[in-house]
């Protein structure tokens, strides 16, 4: 009697966990991908500190990139250099997340502000990034 407590019991923990990295699977696929990059004339000595509603993410330095899923919604991405020396004002852009899409981004410098501007490639730019 106790080994098929102990199957009855390996096979519930195996159902849990099999649950469990489904229901997480489906969270990440009701997202969208958010693909930001850090433009080449950035600056070598500053990187892109970028923030999804408030939180920062990720400082994006010279020659990466940011690609992460992220849940489905509205959104605000601000951009800002750092460090910031200058006291520049960081910027904003909204996106609206939906499941499957894919947004992409790019950091730039214009006119001594930073700012996010959405991006379109071509199929040779996306198979260059790995998309």
């Amino acid at each position: 009697m106790r080994t098929l407590t102990g199957y009855i019991s390996r096979f519930v923990l195996i159902l849990i966990f099999f649950s469990a990295v489904s229901v997480a699977n489906a969270a990440a696929r009701s997202g969208g991908r958010l693909i930001v990059i850090r433009s080449a004339n950035f600056g070598w000595n500053l990187a892109a500190n970028l923030k999804i509603d408030g939180r920062t993410v990720v400082n994006i330095i010279q020659g990466r990139r940011y690609d992460h899923l992220i849940p489905a919604g509205t959104h605000v991405l601000t951009v800002s250099a750092v460090p910031n020396n200058s006291m520049r004002q960081p910027t904003s852009i909204t996106v609206n997340a939906r499941p499957g899409g894919t947004y992409i981004f790019t950091a730039l410098w214009d006119s001594d502000h930073v700012h996010l501007r959405p991006t379109t490639l071509s199929p040779a730019e996306m198979a260059k990034l790995g998309l």
